[in-house]
């Protein structure tokens, strides 16, 4: 009986965490793309890719990705943004990242890094999913995670480049909406 209660317990408190939003990222680790088409909301995870992650804070604090289009959206596949010149051959003037590949899966909302075919060359540009990508899991960097606006992302004009691009409009941290 004592086990019983014991386990019951635990899993009210379990319950309460969830509930309050406990296992919610934190302000630091929460991106905001505005695009021209809504807010979109991305978890950060710096537990898988820490060196990614913290290259994405330092350009979202230098408003890098402000009004930066999404020059490449594939449907049924991804739409990627991050270059400055919206040509898929632009960066910041950062250091390219090298790879931290993990086992997540790449699925519908997962956030990626674009890279060239060296697998250490990711600088700025990204791309978020679709649809299940699973042909990417292990050879991409997975930095994040959408958790609202993924209706906003189905929203993304298509093309490569499309004739009208969407773009970002302002990207900022949720602990620094400036």
């Amino acid at each position: 009986m004592l086990i019983r209660r014991t386990f019951l317990a635990a899993l009210a408190a379990t319950g309460v965490m969830l509930a309050t939003g406990a296992n919610a990222a934190s302000p630091d680790n929460t991106l905001v793309l505005e695009t021209s088409k809504g807010n979109v909301t991305i978890e950060l995870r710096p537990d898988l890719a820490p060196k990614h992650v913290e290259q994405i804070k330092t350009l979202v604090g230098k408003h890098f990705y402000d009004g930066v289009v999404f020059h490449r959206v594939i449907e049924g596949f991804m739409a990627q943004t991050g270059d400055p010149t919206g040509t898929g051959m632009g960066g910041s003037d950062l250091p390219d990242i090298p790879a931290e590949f993990s086992k997540t899966h790449f699925e519908r909302g997962t956030v990626g890094m674009a890279r060239a075919q060296d697998p250490n060359s990711a600088n700025s540009q990204f791309f978020i999913m679709f649809d299940d990508g699973g042909f990417l899991d292990g050879q991409y960097t997975v930095w994040g995670q959408v958790t609202e606006g993924m209706d906003v992302v189905d929203k993304i004009n298509r093309g490569e480049p499309p004739a009208n691009p969407d773009k970002v409009v302002k990207a900022r941290l949720a602990s620094n909406p400036n």
